[in-house]
């Protein structure tokens, strides 16, 4: 069988349309001139970027971040980071077992770039980790845990217990991944008090945990999936867990905002204000008011510009352009009015 390998790929513009932007046509730079590469020249493994919400690169754009493995289903690897301007390439970690390469390592920068935050299930056991950029230096954040994904900008790592066997670890805590101190903003039973008749109704039980934090750019407000475990050990197994919904909370105000009955596929807005989901719309977590940006865009895991003036998503086009099977695109629209325009289409099967 041959295998398939994933490449990161970087899409960069020439001077040219970067010289022809304005503001009356934010796409402007991405309709021509448009270059699309390989982030790294391997050709013998798979190379992967952790989701779609977090950006691989370094706040100061300095580096680029990504898990590779050279086994043919990706779930065992190492880290990498590349310096953009020389090409040099460094492992930060190797040795790391992922629960799927779905999201990898779930690696992400924190602490404005000096630090690398991951999750690594190498020896049986759990554990969210840290590795600083300057001495390689690795510290464990949390035991029986994996990562959701922080801001690139603060220092607060959110992290919840195992989706198929939390055990005691039920609640969101956030660690600080400087000083290591450890928050609990959300326990289990203020989620179920707040929203346990539609858990009930769900899930058939209210016996649940914390799944996926994500936190707004700010560190002000977080998302996360309502998780009722199986209470097994095979967590790559499609019935480890039942997952599903979104409830929104704010941190700084310690309440919950709003439950949203969909997990989708969300991310934040750079002010944390609202929700961008599959679907091409933003949900506003304090009114509850949607926002439709395209009728005719292919969309399935979507994220805001920090302008907010583009969005970039990507979907399946397998029927949409009668492409071969596993055929995957990548595209780039306004949030002013229904444009876009595809980059590339690639085989992602």
């Amino acid at each position: 069988m041959k295998l398939k390998i994933a490449s990161l790929l970087l899409a960069t513009l020439g001077a040219l349309c970067v010289a022809r932007a304005d503001d009356a046509d934010p796409l402007a730079p991405w309709r021509s001139g448009v270059q699309i590469h390989p982030v790294t020249p391997h050709q013998d493994r798979h190379v992967i970027h952790a989701y779609f919400n977090t950006c691989p690169e370094s706040p100061d754009g300095k580096y680029v971040l990504y898990y590779t493995s050279s086994t043919p289903e990706g779930e065992s690897g190492d880290l990498r980071i590349l310096e953009r301007s020389t090409g040099q390439e460094t492992i930060l970690v190797s040795g790391i077992d992922t629960e799927d390469a779905h999201r990898a390592a779930c690696q992400q920068w924190s602490n404005g770039g000096k630090t690398v935050v991951y999750h690594d299930g190498h020896d049986g056991k759990w554990r969210v980790m840290a590795v600083d950029i300057d001495t390689r230096k690795l510290r464990v954040l949390a035991v029986d845990h994996q990562v959701g994904f922080g801001s690139a900008t603060g220092v607060w790592a959110p992290t919840y217990g195992c989706h198929w066997n939390p055990g005691e670890y039920r609640n969101l805590d956030l660690v600080n991944v400087v000083t290591g101190e450890v928050r609990t903003p959300v326990k289990v039973e203020d989620v179920v008090k707040e929203y346990g008749e539609w858990i009930q109704k769900k899930f058939g039980t209210t016996n649940m945990s914390v799944f996926f934090p994500v936190m707004s750019a700010d560190e002000k407000r977080v998302f996360f999936k309502l998780n009722v475990p199986s209470g097994g050990h095979d967590f790559r197994s499609m019935s480890s867990s039942a997952r599903d919904g979104k409830a929104v909370y704010d941190l700084e105000q310690g309440r919950f905002l709003r439950l949203i009955e969909k997990w989708g596929h969300p991310s934040w807005s750079a002010d944390g204000k609202y929700i961008f989901e599959h679907g091409l719309y933003t949900t506003d977590v304090v009114t509850g008011q949607i926002k439709d940006f395209s009728k005719t865009c292919i969309s399935d895991h979507p994220s805001l510009a920090p302008d907010g003036r583009l969005y970039v998503t990507d979907s399946e086009v397998t029927k949409r352009y009668w492409r071969n099977p596993g055929d995957w695109a990548i595209a780039v629209g306004s949030t002013a009015k229904d444009d876009w325009e595809v980059l590339t289409i690639f085989d992602n099967s």
